[in-house]
C-alpha cells in the first residue's frame, strides 16, 4: 500500500516537472523596453510647454501596455496569447467581492491616515473632496479622463506581461518587492514635468521621496488584488482607478500622505501575513502558464 502511495507521489512530481512552461519570460528585456519607450517621450516633455507635454506624457504612459502586447504577440506562444486575452476579457475571472474588499481596505487606509494626521496638527477638513484635480492644463474632464486611461493602460502593461514575467521566477512576495521598486522609479521623470501631480511634490523633496517609497507597499496591495481575482486585469483596473481618484479628490495634505505611506505599509504587512500561503508559495515558479492550463492546449 505504501509502495502505491510513493508511486503516486513520484508520478505527481514527474508531472510537475513536465509541466514546466515552454515559453521563457524575459522580465529584464521588458523593463528595458518599458523604461526606454516611456522616458523617450517623458524627458523631452520636461523642456516643452505645458500645452504639448500632456500629449507626450500620454504616449509615454502607453509604453508598458504596448511593450506587453508586443512581447506577447511576438512570443510565438499561443498559451501566452490566450492567457492575456483571458486576463483582459475574462469577466468571469473577476471576484467582485474581493474587489469590493480591496476598495474598502484602501478607503480605510485613507480614513486612518487622515485621523492619525490630526494628532500632528493637520486639519479635519481633509475629510472632504477637493474642487479640482492636482494637475493643470487639461481641465476637469481631461483630468478625469487621464486618471481613467492611466488605470486602464498601466494595468494592461504591468499585469499583461510584466508581473507574471517576474513572478514566474520567484514567489509573489519578492515579485511584489521588485515590481514595486521598478514601478516606483518608472515615474521619476514626472517630477520634472510642470503641471503634473509629481512636479507639485517638489515644493518639498521629502514629499517626492514619500511618493516613490509609497509605491513599494502599494505594489504588494495591488498584487494581492491581482492574485485573489485569479489574475484578472479588469479587477486591477477598477482598483487602480479608485486609488487614483481617491488620491486626487480627497483633500489630504502632503504631510498626511506621508502618514498614509506608513499606514499602507502596515496594511501591506497585514495582507502578507494573512495571505502568506499565497505570497510565499513556489508551486507556480517556472510553470505559471502551465498552471493556467494554457500550455496543455499547445501540445
Amino acid at each position: 500500500m505504501n509502495n502505491g502511495l510513493y508511486q503516486r507521489i513520484d508520478r505527481k512530481e514527474e508531472m510537475m516537472v513536465k509541466a514546466k512552461d515552454s515559453y521563457r519570460y524575459r522580465p529584464i528585456l521588458f523593463f528595458i523596453f518599458a523604461y526606454l519607450f516611456t522616458w523617450i517621450f517623458w524627458i523631452p516633455a520636461i523642456f516643452l510647454p505645458e500645452s504639448i507635454s500632456p500629449f507626450l506624457m500620454l504616449i509615454g504612459l502607453m509604453a508598458p501596455a504596448v511593450a506587453s502586447t508586443v512581447f506577447v504577440m511576438a512570443s510565438g506562444s499561443d498559451a501566452l496569447k490566450r492567457d492575456l486575452k483571458n486576463k483582459i476579457f475574462g469577466f468571469y475571472k473577476v471576484k467582485w467581492l474581493n474587489v469590493l474588499w480591496a476598495v474598502i481596505v484602501f478607503a480605510i487606509i485613507i480614513a486612518c491616515s487622515i485621523l492619525l494626521s490630526l494628532l500632528f496638527g493637520q486639519s479635519p477638513d481633509q475629510l472632504s473632496f477637493t474642487k479640482d484635480f492636482s494637475f493643470t492644463g487639461v481641465g476637469i474632464a481631461g483630468a478625469f479622463f487621464t486618471i481613467t486611461v492611466a488605470a486602464i493602460i498601466e494595468e494592461v502593461g504591468w499585469k499583461g506581461y510584466c508581473e507574471d514575467s517576474i513572478g514566474n521566477y520567484m514567489n509573489w512576495f519578492w515579485e511584489s518587492m521588485i515590481f514595486g521598486a521598478l514601478w516606483s522609479f518608472w515615474h521619476f521623470p514626472l517630477i520634472f514635468i510642470q503641471g503634473t501631480y509629481h512636479a507639485g511634490l517638489m515644493v518639498n523633496p521629502l514629499y517626492a521621496i514619500n511618493f516613490f517609497v509609497s509605491a513599494v507597499p502599494m505594489g504588494f496591495v495591488i498584487t494581492w488584488v491581482y492574485l485573489v481575482s485569479d489574475r484578472s486585469i479588469l479587477a486591477c483596473m477598477i482598483f487602480h482607478f479608485f486609488v487614483n481618484f481617491m488620491q486626487e479628490k480627497i483633500a489630504m495634505t502632503p504631510e498626511t500622505k506621508c502618514v498614509e505611506t506608513i499606514v499602507i505599509t502596515l496594511a501591506a504587512a497585514i495582507i502578507v501575513l494573512l495571505k502568506k500561503d499565497m505570497f510565499f508559495e513556489n508551486d507556480h515558479v517556472g510553470r505559471l502558464l502551465a498552471m493556467q492550463g494554457g500550455e496543455n492546449h499547445d501540445k
